[in-house]
């Protein structure tokens, strides 16, 4: 399973980005995905998931009202939508996905890095003026 995550640029603050990030070579229908920021010298954070269902979505609250995370109808793609960014967004930004386990609930969301099995390379979001 590969995921390839783009649509990372330069922003000026309070500009707007939508990163996408497409999951290639699973034989699941979907999965519960997630996507993270890291930037030097820190851990990868939370920023936003959805359910494997996509019934439910959830944010970091540094970016609730302005993020919003969502998928494509075929359910191989993942988007988070990115408006008023500002200077702190600036981050390498990582999208996941969760190979689906037997115990999983359809709509529930994961928030840690260790919930998820598979990792996209990463695409840097940089807010600038």
């Amino acid at each position: 399973v590969q995921l390839q995550a783009s649509g990372g640029g330069l922003v000026q603050p309070g500009g707007s980005l939508r990163l996408s990030c497409v999951v290639a070579g699973s034989t699941e229908t979907t999965h519960a995905m997630g996507w993270f920021r890291q930037t030097p010298g820190n851990e990868r954070e939370f920023v936003a998931a959805i359910s494997w269902r996509g019934g439910r979505t959830g944010y970091a609250n540094s970016v609730k009202g302005r993020f919003t995370i969502s998928r494509s109808t075929s359910k191989k793609t993942a988007f988070l939508q990115m408006i008023s960014l500002k200077l702190e967004d600036t981050a390498v930004y990582y999208c996941a996905a969760r190979r689906r386990q037997s115990s999983d609930g359809v709509d529930v969301y994961y928030t840690r890095t260790s919930d998820y099995d598979y990792w996209g390379q990463g695409t840097l979001v940089t807010v600038s003026s």
